[in-house]
């Protein structure tokens, strides 16, 4: 069984229209997925699919979210700005009312003469968009949701008791399912209906899969493909005695669950009997560690990433072409910029301002399209980035129920903390955060994390308060105040 504490996945298609400059956009959003993939060399995943795609396409080993929540999240990259610029960090406002009137990634095609397309879960659902998906500025018609989302926490599930209950882990039988479906199936389904369409205009469609995000509600016969006796459980399975207690979250979203509560887990510590497959002894996002905010992001360009550099001939068949990797460190708020660029549909984004937060159409991320272009870049420079950048609120230094640690509304967080992911390290600050004018007060840390991935990738020893470390942490604490701008670098 996989560990479902990702945020999101990004597979990019663009393709020509035969007619226009303007290129046709597919843009694939699966929910708290994390690079639990083949082609990321995860040996329990099954996923021919997405393999193939990606030998045809860049596939970025470093991307990162900028927050592990889903709403803020794709606030987050659908606008390219960051969470302390959109200073929303919970489920439970409208940032066009509470925020500010940014312009989204969708709408911005639509102005530009694209037909815009919803599909699933691409906002968050509710007040996060307004009840209506950011309508009517983001999409060029209704949204569609899946009719069989509204059974999302019905009692389907059977366990141990025989009686049906609303749990966690959750095979079904899809014909025996209220509206006999289920979402992600509906949802491909009118995504497959959509590219059979006809159009004039160039369309951008974005389509939102539920899965993996709990519950783990699937076909029953999808566990034929990972057989329990070929999955391999991550070593680190406990918690470490070097993690701070604000760094801990206590998984409140699964203990909710029928199966989960059964088992009497003491909170907020307690190990899960029979459930060892959470890095850490985590289950669930809610945090900085690398398994949280790292995310896969593949982009394919026809005529492009499917004619690597080292193809040679055009005898080679497509089968036989291996993906083409990008080391890069990359955040998901570069994937609006990265798009205009790619689609060729309008004005470039410039980056927006230090000085202002206006609702001004720019971006906080950059466009990835030198790096994928390579050598056949048309433009001048291309920028790298020495870090990547991710928060995460606490409402207290200890993990609680209530406020829930894991999802604290604004009012009650107390805490931010903020991480810098460079290409060998992992350096976090839990600082004193001043919700009232949406700053840290870095003067009040009040808990540090540092790993080195060169000796640690599954970050399981905290080397923060080593005396011998004392100027890596300087250094990095540094360029953590210093912020996403300062860590920009142009070749």
């Amino acid at each position: 069984m996989s560990s479902v504490v990702r945020c999101l996945l990004f597979l990019v298609i663009v393709n020509s229209t035969g007619k226009a400059v303007k290129k046709n956009i597919l843009f694939i959003i699966v929910d708290d997925l994390r690079p639990a993939l083949g082609c990321y060399n995860d040996v329990n995943a099954h996923t021919p699919h997405i393999n193939a795609l990606a030998k045809k396409s860049v596939v970025f080993k470093h991307a990162f979210a900028q927050q592990a929540l889903c709403a803020p999240s794709r606030n987050s990259f659908l606008t390219s700005r960051r969470p302390d610029s959109i200073r929303l960090y919970d489920f439970y406002s409208y940032w066009r009312e509470t925020a500010g009137n940014f312009t989204t990634l969708p709408q911005y095609f639509k102005q530009n003469g694209y037909h815009t397309m919803s599909i699933g879960k691409i906002f968050h659902p509710g007040i996060s968009s307004n009840y209506s998906d950011d309508q009517p500025y983001s999409w060029s018609e209704e949204p569609f949701h899946p009719p069989t989302e509204q059974y999302r926490d019905s009692p389907v599930c059977h366990g141990t008791s025989g009686q049906p209950g609303r749990n966690l882990i959750c095979p079904v039988s899809v014909e025996l399912q209220p509206g006999k479906s289920l979402p992600d199936l509906q949802s491909l389904e009118a995504a497959k209906k959509f590219l059979r369409e006809k159009r004039e205009e160039p369309f951008l469609l974005a389509v939102g899969f539920h899965k993996p995000h709990i519950p783990l509600k699937f076909p029953r016969e999808y566990l034929g493909y990972h057989p329990l006796a070929s999955i391999k459980v991550p070593v680190n399975h406990i918690r470490t005695p070097t993690l701070p207690t604000v760094a801990w979250n206590p998984w409140t979203d699964i203990r909710r669950r029928d199966d989960i509560a059964s088992l009497n887990v003491s909170f907020p510590f307690g190990p899960m009997p029979g459930w060892s497959l959470g890095e850490h002894g985590e289950w669930s996002k809610y945090s900085n560690f690398e398994v949280s905010v790292r995310v896969p992001l593949i982009i394919h360009v026809p005529g492009i990433t499917d004619v690597p550099d080292y193809v040679k001939t055009n005898e080679v068949p497509n089968s036989s072409v291996h993906p083409s990797i990008s080391n890069a460190i990359v955040e998901l708020v570069d994937i609006f910029p990265t798009l205009v660029e790619l689609s060729e549909a309008g004005d470039l984004l410039q980056q927006c301002p230090d000085t202002e937060r206006q609702p001004t159409l720019c971006t906080e991320g950059v466009s990835l399209a030198p790096l994928i272009y390579k050598a056949g870049w048309k433009g001048k420079f291309t920028t790298r980035k020495k870090a990547a950048f991710s928060q995460y609120p606490r409402p207290g230094m200890y993990p609680t129920l209530k406020p829930n640690s894991d999802k604290p509304h604004l009012s009650q967080i107390e805490y931010m903390g903020y991480s810098l992911r460079t290409h060998t390290h992992r350096y976090t600050e839990w600082v004193y955060f001043q919700k009232q004018i949406f700053q840290p007060d870095w003067t009040k840390v009040v808990a540090r994390e540092l790993y080195d991935h060169t000796i640690d990738p599954l970050e399981d020893l905290n080397l923060a308060d080593r005396p011998q470390l004392h100027d890596l942490v300087h250094m990095l604490s540094a360029q953590l105040h210093a912020g996403w701008r300062h860590s920009l670098a142009t070749e």
